[in-house]
C-alpha cells in the first residue's frame, strides 16, 4: 500500500500518524483521559474510503475501526462481510479523530479531537486518489468534506443525498448518518434512507469492489 510522491511514502505518513501525540501534548480543550491510539487504516488501492467520527472506547481498546454494533450496522448497510470489511485493498478508514476523545458528562462520546484533522487530514486524503468514493459519516466529516455543500443539519444534509453524489467532482461523496445503535430512532423517523439511499449505496459498493476483483484477480 505504498504510493511515493516524492515527499514520503503512504506507509511513513502513516506511520507517523500512528506515533502522533499532539492530543495529549498540546490538548485543545480538556486532556485526553488516556494514552493516544490512533487507529486509522489507509491505502493506496482501495476504491472506497470511509470519512468516520472518532472511535469509541472498544475501537481504541481494539485498534480496529468500526469493531462495535455499529460497524455491524454500517457492514450491513454497505452489503460487505466483516472479511471484505477490513481488506485495505478494497475499503480505506479514515475517522475525523483517530483517538477516542473520551466522554462528556453525561456519559457519551465527545467530538472528535479538534488537533487532529488540520494536522494530518488533508495530506493524507491527498495520498489517496485512486479511492472514486467517498462516504461521509456524520457531521463532522460532512462538514469537512461537503464543506459549502451541506445543508444546516445533518438530516438535511443527507436528504439532499443525490445532490451530492450526482456531482462530477472526485471522489463522489455520499453523505450518511452515523451507524451508531443510538441512531435507530432517526432511521425510523427516515424510512427513505433505507428505502432510497441504501439501494444506491449497495450498488456502488459492489460495483466497485467487483471492478477490484476483475482488475486484480482479487480473491482467486
Amino acid at each position: 500500500m505504498t504510493q511515493d510522491d516524492g515527499a514520503g511514502t503512504l506507509e511513513e505518513l502513516t506511520r507517523k500518524i500512528r506515533a502522533c501525540r499532539i492530543c495529549r501534548d498540546t490538548p485543545a480543550g480538556r486532556p485526553l483521559p488516556h494514552e493516544p491510539r490512533p487507529v486509522v487504516v489507509a491505502s493506496s488501492t482501495a476504491p472506497v474510503l470511509i470519512a468516520g467520527q472518532a472511535p469509541g472506547l472498544r475501537v481504541h481498546e481494539s485498534g480496529l475501526p468500526f469493531d462495535d454494533r455499529s460497524g455491524d450496522r454500517l457492514r450491513d448497510w454497505l452489503g460487505v462481510t466483516r472479511e471484505e470489511f477490513y481488506d485495505p485493498e478494497l475499503f480505506a478508514i479514515v475517522p475525523m479523530g483517530f483517538c477516542f476523545p473520551g466522554y462528556n458528562d453525561k456519559g457519551s462520546d465527545l467530538p472528535p479531537r479538534r488537533e487532529c484533522a488540520p494536522a494530518w487530514r488533508a495530506e493524507l486524503i491527498a495520498r489517496m486518489p485512486q479511492a472514486g468514493l467517498l462516504l461521509a459519516i456524520g457531521k463532522y466529516a460532512q462538514d469537512w468534506h461537503l464543506g459549502p455543500r451541506r445543508n444546516k443539519s445533518l438530516t438535511e444534509t443527507v436528504a439532499a443525498w443525490r445532490e451530492t453524489f450526482s456531482g462530477s467532482g472526485h471522489p463522489k461523496i455520499l453523505p450518511l448518518p452515523h451507524p451508531s445503535w443510538r441512531n435507530t430512532g432517526w432511521l425510523k423517523r427516515h424510512p427513505w434512507f433505507e428505502a432510497e439511499l441504501l439501494p444506491v449505496l449497495r450498488r456502488e459498493i459492489s460495483d466497485r469492489l467487483r471492478q477490484v476483483r476483475e482488475n486484480t484477480g482479487y480473491g482467486n
